[in-house]
């Protein structure tokens, strides 16, 4: 159901700054107003080498399919790591590098 997608170029000039898009579909059900069970994501979180980027805990006002527009400066290569995690401990991960080009 939850399928994680992210933006970000694959190569970079050292000291660029770099825009990354991520977007992940996900009903994001609090179940407050409605019938159905409750189904929210509880975190997003983006490393980069290893070191924490990026961090966004999910509330019941937030909407369905989130997306998010940061930045980061690239001086060397860069490995990123996207994790978002369900309330039930679900998590959903995805890869990507970039290059110095």
């Amino acid at each position: 159901m939850s399928t994680p997608r992210v933006l970000i170029p694959d190569t970079a000039a050292a000291g660029e700054v770099i825009q990354i898009r991520t977007l992940i579909d996900h009903p994001m059900i609090t179940a407050v107003s409605s019938d159905l069970p409750r189904d929210m994501l509880d975190r997003f979180e983006v490393t980069m080498n290893g070191e924490p980027l990026f961090a966004y805990d999910f509330y019941n006002g937030s909407a369905e399919n989130p997306t998010f527009t940061f930045f980061a400066r690239i001086d060397a290569a860069a490995d990123f790591v996207f994790v978002w995690t369900h309330e039930d401990g679900e998590t959903f991960t995805v890869e990507r590098s970039v290059a110095i080009g």
